[in-house]
């Protein structure tokens, strides 16, 4: 039976999953530029999602993961309904900043789908890989397990997002520049959370005490 601490600190870990990706889907109107490259705004919340649903899935199981990733799907897709509810509501006669809310918050039907289609893909794969290696480490070698699992899945959700949201609107040398400096930069981002997936996981497996076992998931 799950104690009060171990479904707390799910809730914790879960909330923080689903305000990193959905601040990241804000941010991302947003572009920066990054020693001369040109990247999304959100490149320094989404990467952090990646650790959550990792020390989740090593605290709690591959099952309890993969609900949390589905649940940051039903957050984002009702996030973007919301803010399309509140574009079409009649803006007040002297509110001026229609414009901007539209451009800022008005999200391209394409960006959308191109976003949700990696999400998802990428996520899976994450709980995936993770579990796959903790199977043939035996649990151990938490940093190899944090990056391998991370790894790919950036290059996933980068590839898919950047060329379903792009592919014939920009130059192919652009859409490649843009694919390879994204990635560089969330696995960069990726490997300076491997100190605090350490941190995490030591500080919460006590708390929790239910860790699972190898191959097993747990049950919440």
């Amino acid at each position: 039976v799950a104690t009060a601490g171990f479904r707390m600190i799910l809730v914790v870990l879960a909330t923080l999953f689903a305000t990193c990706l959905l601040v990241a889907n804000i941010l991302a109107v947003k572009l920066v530029s990054i020693g001369g490259w040109i990247v999304p705004a959100g490149v320094i919340a989404y990467p952090l999602t990646f650790l959550f649903t990792d020390v989740i899935a090593e605290l709690y199981g591959r099952r309890t993961a993969s609900k949390v990733v589905w649940v940051g799907f039903g957050a984002n897709l009702l996030m973007v309904i919301l803010v399309f509810g509140g574009k079409l509501l009649p803006a007040a006669p002297f509110w001026e900043s229609q414009p901007a809310y539209e451009s800022i918050l008005g999200m391209v039907p394409r960006i959308v789908l191109a976003s949700m289609i990696a999400y998802l893909i990428s996520q899976h794969h994450d709980v995936f890989a993770f579990h796959f290696w903790r199977k043939k480490t035996k649990a151990r070698f938490l940093w190899l397990r944090n990056n391998a699992s991370t790894m790919v899945s950036q290059a996933l959700d980068t590839g898919l997002f950047i060329t379903i949201a792009f592919w014939g609107t920009v130059p192919t040398g652009i859409l490649a520049n843009m694919l390879l400096t994204q990635y560089l930069i969330k696995l960069a981002i990726a490997a300076c959370d491997t100190p605090f997936c350490y941190m995490l996981v030591g500080l919460l497996k006590e708390k929790v005490k239910q860790p699972p076992p190898i191959g097993a998931e747990a049950m919440v």
